[in-house]
């Protein structure tokens, strides 16, 4: 099991933890809500808690709870430009359907 990013989403990432002074990595979780089912749940990582399951990509390191693992195993994350907005995008292989703000899934 695991989750991965590419190239830009790793430099993203690592630009990011530089701002904001530091931190061990990017957490990735799955809430329940949005249109779909699941959302997804990004937040910049201070410490590893024993929940955690660290994936490193890149050079980068995720961290994800096992609860959201089975959600979200085999993901990779990008950063992608569409039109004048920019973000990271989910190819999860395990979600059957997506919204249309991309922001939610259903499995």
């Amino acid at each position: 099991m695991s989750v991965s990013v590419t190239p830009k989403a790793a430099a993203q990432i690592r630009k990011a933890l530089v701002k904001r002074g530091g931190g061990v990595g990017l957490r990735v979780a799955v809430k329940t809500s949005g249109c779909s089912g699941y959302a997804y749940a990004l937040e910049f990582a201070d410490a590893v808690t024993e929940d955690d399951l660290s994936f490193e990509s890149e050079g980068v390191q995720l961290l994800v709870d096992a609860r959201s693992l089975p959600l979200v195993d085999g993901t990779q994350l990008d950063w992608v430009r569409e039109g004048l907005n920019e973000g990271f995008k989910f190819d999860n292989p395990n979600a059957s359907a997506n919204c249309g703000c991309g922001e939610s899934f259903s499995v």
